[in-house]
C-alpha cells in the first residue's frame, strides 16, 4: 500500500474536517478521501445516542435537506450480535450472507440493498462507545487486514468531526430552543398577572419543552413550610389539586436546588409525603421543577410534568430556568404593581377620611357644640379613626385621662354615622348610685321603688334609632354590667319593675379613663362585657403627649369665650405661653380651658400673662413635683408654717385634699367622700373638675 497516499488521505479528511461543522459535506470529501486507498461501495457513520441507541448517517444517499441521509435513532438490539457495533475487537464481514441475520432489521435491510462485504471501525478503540465507521461493499472479501488497519487513524478523525459537530449541533439547537423563548416572553409581557396568561405561557413552551401539566407555586410568606398552587396550565391541569400543602424539612430545602428531574415518578417517588402523594395520584410519570426566585430569594417553583417517563433531560434545564426567570420577573412586576396601588389605595382612604373628619368638625361646630382643634400627629390619628368607625355600627371604647375630650369624639363619631340625624344621649356612669342609674339608664314603671310615681323613659329609649354614650363606664356596678350585657348581646332589656320587652335600637359608645384590662383582673369589670365593648377601642392621648395642640387650644379657648366675658383678653403674652407648653396638664384640656376662662378675668382686657394663670402654672417647679409622684400638700397640712409670698391657691389645696383622701381610702370613693365630709355626688363633682382618675 502506498503510504504517501495514505498520507495525502489522512492529512485531506483532517482539512475537512477543521474547515467546515457540515456533516454531509464532512463525509461526502471523507469518502473520497479514503476511497484510494480503500475501495468500497458505501460508507456509513453511527452515531451513538443516550448510550443504547444509534444513529446511522449513509454518506452516498443524501436527503432532501442536503444533510446525510439518516435512519432515527434505533435500539442496538436492532442489528444481530455480528453485526452490532461495539468498541472492539475490529472485525470484518467477508460473506453477508452467511453471517448476517435477516430476524433484526438492520441485517435485513444490508441484505436487501445487496452488501455482501462490511469493515467496521469505532472512532476510539479503547474508551466508551461513541460511534464509529462503517464500509460496505457488494463483492464478498472485498477487505483485508491491512484495509482494517488503515481505517482505524480514519476512523478517529471521523470521530473528532463528529464529536466537533455534536458540540456545535447541540449549541445550535439551544441557540434555537432560547430564540423560540422570545414568543413566550412577548405573553409575558401582555398582562401583569402571569395567571391571567398562564395557559398561553404553556401553550408557547409546547415546542421548545413538552409537557401535559405546567404548574407555579409560591411559598407561604408567613409559613414557608407551607406552598400553595399559584396557577396549572394544560389538558391534565384537573388532574392537579389547587390546594395547600405542607412540605417536610427535606421538601423544604429541595426547594432551592437548581433543577430537580424525576425520570418516573411512579418509581423513583415514595408515597410518604402529602406532596408526594397528590403528585403520584395526578398519573403523571415525568417532572422537571426549577426554582422561582424574587429579589434572590427561593419564593416557589415552575414544574413541568408529561404522562410518559424519561421525557426530561439535563439539556431541558436551561430552557425551564429561563422561564422560570422571566415569570419571576413578571411577579415581581406584578408584586410592585400591586404594591403600588394599594399604597395609592390607602392615601385615597386617608384622604377621604381626613376630608369626613373635616366635615365632622365643621357640623359639630354648627351644632353649637366645641370647637375641635388639634395639629399634633396623635391628635390626627384619633380623628383618622374617627373617620374610620363612624359610619359602621360598630361599638366603640373610648379610653383617656379625664378632661382629654372623649366625650367630644363619641359625638364625632355620632355625627359621621347613619344615625347622626337621630338623638345623641349620654350619661355619666360615675355621677348616680347604682339604683338610680339603673332607673336613669333601663328607666322605670310607675310604683316600680318608692318615689316611684310615674313612669319614666330611660336613656337608652330616648337614644332610640341614635347613639347612647356611656361616660366613665368602668364605675358601672356588677348587677348593672350584666344588664348592659345583655343590650348588646340580645338588643332588648326591661324597665326597672317592668315586664315588657323592650327593642334596644341604639349604638352604644363607651368612655373610660381606667385600665380595663386591671379592672378586670382584679374583678371589678365582667370580661364578656369588656370584649363587647372593646371592639374599636380609641385612645385618646393626654394633652401632655400633644405639646403642639396647647398653644392652638388656649387661642381657641380665648375665642371661644371672649363673648361671654365683659372685657375679653387682648391675647396670651410670651411669658405665659412658656408656662403654658411647660406644664403637665394632669387635668388635659379641661384643665387648660379652666385656665384660660380665669385668666380672662384676672387680665381685665390685657394680656394673660404667667401671673394671671393659677399658681401650680405660675410655679414650675412645684407642678414637675406633683407630676413626679411629689405633694404640695405638706405646705398646707402644718399650722405652724407660714403662708408662702406668693400666697396660696385654694383650688390647688382642695385638690391635695381630695388626692390625700383617695390615696387613703386607696381609691373608695364613698370612704374619701365621708372624710371630706362631703356627699358622694360633691366628690364626684370635684373628681371631674380637678381631672383626678
Amino acid at each position: 500500500m502506498d503510504q504517501q497516499a495514505i498520507v495525502r488521505a489522512l492529512t485531506e479528511v483532517a482539512e475537512t474536517a477543521a474547515e467546515t461543522l457540515d456533516l454531509q459535506e464532512v463525509f461526502d470529501r471523507v469518502a473520497s478521501s479514503i476511497r484510494p486507498v480503500i475501495p468500497f461501495d458505501h460508507m456509513g457513520v453511527v452515531r451513538i445516542v443516550d448510550g443504547d441507541r444509534a444513529v446511522l448517517h449513509a454518506t452516498t444517499v443524501p436527503c432532501e435537506t442536503g444533510e446525510a441521509a439518516c435512519s432515527g435513532p434505533m435500539p442496538l438490539s436492532a442489528w444481530s450480535p455480528r453485526l452490532r457495533p461495539e468498541p472492539g475487537p475490529k472485525r470484518r464481514i467477508d460473506d453477508a450472507w452467511e453471517e448476517l441475520d435477516p430476524d433484526f432489521q438492520v441485517d435485513r435491510d444490508i441484505l436487501a440493498a445487496g452488501v455482501r462485504s462490511t469493515l467496521w471501525e469505532p472512532f476510539r478503540p479503547a474508551e466508551e462507545l461513541r460511534g464509529g465507521l462503517w464500509l460496505s461493499a457488494y463483492q464478498p472479501a472485498s477487505f483485508t487486514d491491512e484495509h482494517q488497519e488503515i481505517l482505524g487513524p480514519f476512523a478517529a478523525l471521523m470521530g473528532s468531526a463528529v464529536d466537533h459537530w455534536r458540540i456545535w449541533d447541540a449549541e445550535r439547537r439551544r441557540r434555537e430552543r432560547l430564540d423560540q423563548l422570545e414568543v413566550l416572553f412577548g405573553t409575558l409581557a401582555e398582562a401583569l398577572d402571569v395567571r391571567e396568561v398562564f395557559e398561553r405561557i404553556s401553550q408557547a413552551v409546547q415546542p421548545v419543552l413538552s409537557h401535559h401539566v405546567l404548574v407555579l407555586t409560591e411559598l407561604d410568606d408567613s409559613d414557608r413550610s407551607t406552598f400553595r398552587l399559584v396557577a396549572t396550565a394544560g389538558k391534565d391541569k384537573s388532574k392537579v389539586p389547587s390546594e395547600r400543602f405542607r412540605l417536610t424539612p427535606e421538601e423544604v430545602a429541595n426547594r432551592s436546588r437548581e433543577f430537580e428531574i424525576l425520570r418516573d415518578l411512579q418509581t423513583e417517588l415514595r408515597p410518604d409525603t402529602e406532596r408526594n402523594r397528590r403528585v403520584l395520584e395526578s398519573g403523571m410519570r415525568s417532572w422537571l421543577r426549577v426554582p422561582v426566585r424574587r429579589w434572590g430569594e427561593v419564593r416557589g417553583s415552575l414544574v413541568f410534568l408529561h404522562r410518559e417517563p424519561e421525557r426530561f433531560a439535563i439539556e431541558d434545564v436551561e430552557v425551564a430556568r429561563r422561564i422560570a426567570d422571566r415569570i419571576a420577573l413578571a411577579l415581581s412586576h406584578h408584586r410592585l404593581a400591586e404594591e403600588a396601588r394599594v399604597a395609592a389605595e390607602a392615601c385615597e382612604r386617608a384622604r377621604a377620611l381626613e376630608a369626613t373628619v373635616a366635615t365632622l368638625t365643621r357640623e359639630l361646630e354648627a351644632r353649637g357644640q366645641s370647637r375641635i382643634v388639634g395639629v399634633s400627629r396623635s391628635w390626627k390619628e384619633v380623628m383618622l379613626q374617627v373617620g374610620r368607625v363612624a359610619a359602621s355600627e360598630t361599638t366603640a371604647l373610648i379610653t383617656g385621662e379625664s378632661g382629654t375630650g372623649k366625650e367630644v369624639v363619641s359625638r364625632l363619631i355620632h355625627q359621621g354615622s347613619p344615625r347622626a340625624e337621630k338623638p345623641f344621649v349620654a350619661i355619666n356612669c360615675a355621677a348616680l348610685p347604682e339604683q338610680l342609674l339603673e332607673s336613669e339608664l333601663f328607666g322605670h314603671e310607675k310604683g316600680a321603688f318608692t318615689g316611684a310615681v310615674a313612669t319614666k323613659v330611660g336613656r337608652i329609649e330616648q337614644a332610640a334609632g341614635g347613639t347612647l354614650f356611656l361616660d366613665e363606664i368602668a364605675e358601672m356596678s356588677p348587677l348593672l354590667q350584666a344588664k348592659l350585657l345583655r343590650v348588646l348581646q340580645e338588643r332588648e332589656f326591661q324597665r326597672v319593675g317592668g315586664t315588657r320587652t323592650i327593642k334596644a335600637d341604639v349604638r352604644v359608645i363607651a368612655a373610660t379613663n381606667r385600665d380595663l384590662t386591671v379592672a378586670m383582673e382584679r374583678g371589678q369589670f365582667r370580661e364578656d362585657l369588656y370584649y363587647r365593648l372593646n371592639v374599636f377601642e380609641i385612645r385618646v392621648p393626654a394633652l401632655r403627649e400633644r405639646r403642639e395642640d396647647i398653644l392652638p387650644l388656649a387661642e381657641s379657648f380665648l375665642e371661644e369665650l371672649a363673648p361671654s366675658m365683659p372685657r375679653p383678653a387682648a391675647g396670651i403674652s410670651r411669658d405665659a405661653r412658656e408656662w403654658l407648653l411647660a406644664y403637665p396638664w394632669p387635668g388635659n384640656v379641661r384643665e387648660l380651658r379652666n385656665a384660660i376662662e380665669r385668666a380672662i378675668l384676672l387680665c381685665d382686657g390685657g394680656l394673660i400673662t404667667r401671673e394671671h394663670l393659677p399658681a401650680v402654672i405660675g410655679r414650675p417647679e412645684q407642678a414637675r413635683a406633683r407630676n413626679g409622684n411629689g405633694s404640695s400638700l405638706d405646705a398646707h397640712l402644718d399650722p405652724e408654717a407660714p403662708l408662702p409670698p406668693g400666697g396660696v391657691d385654694l383650688d390647688d389645696v382642695e385638690r391635695d385634699y381630695v388626692q390625700k383622701a383617695l390615696d387613703q381610702t386607696r381609691g373608695n370613693k364613698a370612704k374619701a367622700a365621708r372624710l371630706l365630709g362631703l356627699t358622694r355626688s360633691q366628690l364626684y363633682t370635684r373628681l371631674e373638675k380637678y381631672g383626678i382618675r
